[in-house]
C-alpha cells in the first residue's frame, strides 16, 4: 500500500479510535444506549475496512473472497438496523422485532444465493447487497428528512459517504495491490466522514439521556438553565453532608468554621470550647459572578440564561469527577471535595476555576433564531472565588456556606480573584497563585 494510503486510512481509524473513547466515556456516565450504539458503529465499519483492505489472516484467495462477501452482508444488515434505530423507525417492540426477523431472512437468503456462485462473484453479490442496501437506507433517510426531521439530513449525509467508500473498498478487495493511491483516499475520506456525521447523529438522538439521567438523580429540583442541582438542591445537599459529620461520634466541638460579619466580610466564630477529634476535612468553594445583574440590565434575561450556561458548562469540563457542583444563589455556584485533606488541591482548583470561567464568550441577545447571529455581545465574568476548608464537625452548612459566599465577593477586590479565610487573623485574605500551579 502506498505511504499516502497508510496516511488516509490512519486518518480513518484515528477518527474511529476517538469514537470508541467517546463511548467508553459515555459508558462511565450510565449512558449505555449511547455507549452501545456508538461503540458497535465504530467496531463493526472498523472491521468491514480491515477485512476488505487485507487484514484477515486468510491466504486463500477464494476462501478470503467467501469470507469478505459474508462481512458485506452481515455489516450492511447490521449499519441498516442502526440507521432505523437512530431515526427513531424501531420505536415499538412489534417494529424492533419484524425489522430484525426481515433484514436476518433477507441476509441469510443473499448468503445461501451466495455460495451457489464461484468465490470472486460471491463477493461481487455482497458488494452489491451492501451498496442496494444502502440505497435502500438513503431513500428512507431522505423520506423522513423531507416528513420534517432535521436529524435525518445528518443520516442521509452519512449513507451517502458510505455509498461512495463501499465501492472502493470493493475495488481494493477485487484487484488486490494493483489499485492507485486515489482510491484509497477518496475510501478513507468518505469512511471518515461517514464515522463523523454517525456519531453526530447518535449524539443528537441520545443526547437527550444525558439530561434525563440528571434530572433523575436530582429531582424536581434540576435546573436546566446550567444543567446542575438548584440552589435549593444545592443546599439541601450540602446540609445533609454537614449534619452527617454532626453526627458521627467524635470528640467536643470546636468553633463553627465561619460566620458572616454585617460589613459582608468573612471572620471566625471563637467559642471556648476543646478541639475536636479531627476528621476527613471539607473543601467548599463559592464561586460568584459579579457583573450578571449589569448584563440583565443591558441585554436582557435571555443573555444572563446564556452567560449562566456557559459558565456552567465550563465549571463542569474544568473540575474533577469527585467534586461536587451545584449552583448557588442567582449569580454562583458552589463546589464541594468531601474528603479533602489537601488545602494545596483546594487552591489550585480554585485558581483554575477562576482562570476557565474568566475567558470572555460571545453571546447571543435575542430569542430571535433569526436575529441570533447579528445580535450578539462579547462579555467577561468577573469572578470572584472564596475557599474554605472545614475541619470542624459542628460546623454548619448555612455559616459555611454564607462565609464562602462573603469571601468570594471579597476576592473580586483581589488581583487573583481567589480569597481564603485565615484562621490566625479571622479575615480574609487573597490568595495569590502558586508556583506549582
Amino acid at each position: 500500500m502506498d505511504k499516502l494510503a497508510f496516511g488516509f486510512w490512519g486518518v480513518y481509524f484515528g477518527t474511529a479510535a476517538l469514537m470508541l473513547a467517546g463511548s467508553a466515556l459515555a459508558f462511565t456516565r450510565s449512558l449505555h444506549r449511547i455507549s452501545l450504539n456508538a461503540g458497535l458503529s465504530a467496531t463493526v465499519s472498523s472491521f468491514f475496512v480491515v477485512a476488505f483492505l487485507g487484514g484477515l489472516p486468510i491466504d486463500d484467495e477464494s476462501r478470503l473472497a467467501r469470507v469478505l462477501a459474508h462481512i458485506a452482508m452481515l455489516v450492511s444488515g447490521f449499519l441498516a438496523y442502526l440507521l432505523l434505530s437512530i431515526l427513531g423507525l424501531l420505536d415499538s417492540r412489534k417494529t424492533r422485532l419484524q425489522t430484525r426477523l426481515a433484514l436476518t431472512v433477507l441476509v441469510l437468503g443473499v448468503m445461501a444465493a451466495g455460495w451457489l456462485l464461484p468465490p470472486v462473484p460471491s463477493l461481487a453479490l455482497g458488494l452489491g447487497f451492501a451498496w442496494t442496501l444502502g440505497v435502500v437506507a438513503l431513500a428512507v433517510s431522505l423520506r423522513s428528512a423531507y416528513r420534517g426531521d432535521r436529524l435525518a439530513w445528518t443520516a442521509v449525509l452519512g449513507v451517502f459517504f458510505m455509498l461512495v467508500a463501499m465501492p472502493g473498498l470493493g475495488w481494493i478487495a477485487l484487484v488486490r495491490g494493483q489499485e492507485p493511491w486515489p482510491v484509497h483516499a477518496v475510501s478513507a475520506l468518505a469512511g471518515t466522514a461517514y464515522l463523523v456525521t454517525m456519531a453526530a447523529a447518535l449524539w443528537t438522538r441520545y443526547s437527550y439521556l444525558i439530561e434525563l439521567h440528571q434530572v433523575m438523580a436530582m429531582g424536581p429540583s434540576y435546573d436546566p438553565v446550567t444543567r446542575m442541582r438548584s440552589h435549593n438542591e444545592t443546599g439541601q445537599m450540602i446540609g445533609d453532608i454537614f449534619r452527617r459529620r454532626r453526627d458521627e461520634p467524635a470528640g467536643p466541638a470546636e468553633p463553627d468554621a465561619a460566620e458572616v460579619d454585617s460589613g459582608g466580610g468573612a471572620r471566625a466564630a471563637v467559642n471556648a470550647r476543646p478541639a475536636p477529634h479531627r476528621g476527613p476535612q471539607v473543601g467548599v468553594m463559592v464561586v460568584s459572578i459579579g457583573n450578571l445583574y449589569a448584563l440583565e440590565r443591558l441585554h436582557g434575561m435571555a443573555a444572563v440564561n446564556h452567560a449562566l450556561f456557559v459558565c456552567a458548562g465550563r465549571l463542569r469540563r474544568a473540575v474533577p469527577a469527585y467534586v461536587e457542583m451545584g449552583r448557588f444563589s442567582g449569580d454562583g455556584f458552589v463546589l464541594l471535595l468531601r474528603d479533602c485533606n489537601d488545602s494545596g488541591q483546594l487552591i489550585r482548583l480554585a485558581h483554575q476555576v477562576e482562570a476557565r470561567l474568566s475567558k470572555s464568550v460571545v453571546l447571543s441577545t435575542s430569542l430571535d433564531a433569526a436575529r441570533r447571529e447579528s445580535e450578539q455581545t462579547r462579555w467577561q465574568a468577573e469572578i470572584g472565588v472564596g475557599v474554605l476548608l472545614v475541619s470542624d464537625p459542628a460546623a454548619r452548612a448555612s455559616s459555611v456556606l454564607a462565609a464562602c459566599k462573603a469571601m468570594s465577593r471579597t476576592a473580586m477586590s483581589y488581583a487573583s480573584r481567589v480569597a481564603w479565610l485565615d484562621q490566625a487573623s479571622g479575615e480574609a485574605v487573597e490568595l495569590p497563585v502558586l508556583q506549582a500551579a
